[in-house]
């Protein structure tokens, strides 16, 4: 099974369903056997298209059976993959379009949000042929998707990931689940996607569950609302919505009975709202580190997060990824000291498209630059600062935005904190704290003082504005440009 083409792995996984449940609509429900005949539909009308291996197919689509059987057969034909995210604004949704794919494959729930562009097919339109075995066409060396990211600095990066890379990931084969990984797999009986099928975060973990024996649940993402309608016992949720499912669960004095595992994605969690969430909801969430370049870098599980260190951690790599920590000449820097984040995992990408310039910057001798800065304590738990560019020079000493977002979120009147780095004449650079009360009035000398005898004088906040939500970028995270401005 391990030589075959991707996806063979994952088409070997319907085959062995067969009659089980694999995928639940609100309208129906779909087995393995019938998922994988689908695929071989669609895999036919790819190829009476004449998409062959190598061409670009971008594809959006959202949680139907049908979209997980689009993006199967784009991959079994050999296609370089592009997923499109839902609600992306309209010079993201240009640029991706824009990139020169063989077809662009909508769905009917996402017709309505792509433009008329050359080569528009619907899944309707490739579905109606007749049943053939899905064959895997994909060349090892072949581009296998182009992983966008959020474009938080501009225009979003097509990170590109290689046909080998998929195959050697860790989603499918439950030989390869490390530690954090082996404990998620029996919690994923009934896993609720949303958004996209095609989105690099929601198929890795819809197939995980698929081999964990799971139930994949189509939704609407209105947590923790669709979490009980469908008894899901888990899901991907971002920070933003965990604060939600927190929320929720405390009004509500109990969490929501089925749930076993959330798993948090695109942004540092703070350990204050790590603690209340497991508080709140129970051991099921499971916190970790991964970049769009990367993939998944690492993880703690629930089972860990009795130690306060772990919480303020984002986990251990597994075996099979490197971190090294380098300083700003590339070299790497002693224990415990703060640097660079440089990583190596089985499934990184190659390149950003059409960016020789990036590329040569972010991957450099078989490492990915992640332009995170981190630090790996003695039991190799990895901790992170903050982005590079989120270094504040303050008295020409070096201060980091998460530390100082961490001490004043840990404190019961702030719900949430975000820093960022602005002029001083007196200074260089100066700290400024944008915080959203969790109730009552907040003392900001109180908070200051936190600052101070937590991490020193440079980095006490020159200024704290009370804001009622901290500004997201599209992709879910904070969107400190945003903050930049308003100062």
């Amino acid at each position: 099974m391990a030589d075959r083409p991707y996806p063979g792995v994952l088409l070997d996984l319907l085959r062995a369903a067969g009659d089980r449940v694999v995928f639940e609509e609100p309208d129906r429900v779909t087995t393995g056997a019938q998922l994988l005949a689908l695929t071989g539909r669609i895999g036919g009308g790819l190829a009476r298209a004449g998409i062959k291996p190598g061409d670009g197919v971008a594809l959006a689509v959202g949680v139907t059976a049908e979209a997980l059987a689009t993006v199967l057969a784009a991959h079994a034909a050999g296609a370089r993959v592009t997923g499109i995210r839902p609600g992306l604004p309209g010079r993201h949704l240009a640029h991706v379009l824009g990139q020169g794919d063989a077809a662009v494959i909508v769905d009917a729930g996402r017709a309505a949000s792509v433009p008329a562009v050359p080569h528009l097919r619907t899944v309707a339109s490739l579905r109606d042929g007749p049943d053939e075995e899905p064959v895997p066409l994909a060349r090892p060396d072949d581009i296998a998707r182009v992983i966008h990211t959020s474009g938080s600095t501009g225009l979003p990066k097509g990170a590109l990931q290689t046909y080998a890379a998929l195959a050697a990931g860790w989603a499918p084969h439950p030989e390869r689940w490390p530690l954090a990984l082996r404990r998620l797999a029996p919690r994923l009986g009934r896993h609720l996607v949303f958004g996209t099928l095609a989105s690099q975060v929601m198929f890795e973990y819809g197939t995980m569950a698929l081999a964990a024996g799971g139930t994949l649940v189509a939704a609407a993402p209105d947590l923790p609302g669709a979490i009980i309608r469908h008894r899901a016992t888990s899901t991907v949720i971002t920070v933003p919505k965990l604060r939600a499912v927190v929320a929720a669960a405390r009004a509500a004095r109990a969490g929501p009975a089925t749930l076993r595992a959330l798993m948090v994605s695109g942004s540092p969690l703070d350990p204050a709202l790590l603690a209340e969430a497991l508080d709140v909801l129970g051991p099921v969430v499971f916190h970790g580190y991964g970049q769009t370049e990367a993939g998944m870098i690492s993880m703690a599980a629930p089972e860990e997060m009795a130690d306060p260190r772990v919480r303020a951690s984002v986990g251990r790599p597994p075996a099979e990824n490197t971190v090294e920590i380098r300083d700003a000449a590339g070299h790497p820097v002693p224990p415990g000291d703060i640097g660079e984040v440089f990583v190596r995992t089985p499934v990184q990408a190659c390149g950003y498209l059409g960016d020789p310039a990036e590329s040569a910057a972010v991957f450099t001798d078989g490492w990915v630059r992640t332009r995170d800065l981190g630090r790996v304590d003695p039991d190799g738990y990895l901790h992170l600062a903050g982005r590079t560019r989120d270094v504040i020079i303050v008295n020409a000493n070096v201060q980091y935005a998460v530390p100082i977002e961490r001490v004043l979120a840990a404190h019961p009147s702030v719900a949430e904190a975000c820093v960022v780095g602005v002029p001083s004449a007196a200074t260089g650079e100066a700290v400024h704290a944008y915080v959203v009360p969790a109730a009552g009035d907040l003392d900001l000398a109180l908070l200051r003082g936190l600052v101070r005898a937590e991490l020193g004088a440079d980095a006490v906040p020159d200024r704290i504005t009370v804001i009622d939500r901290v500004p997201l970028t599209p992709a879910g995270k904070p969107d400190r440009d945003a903050l930049r401005r308003w100062t």
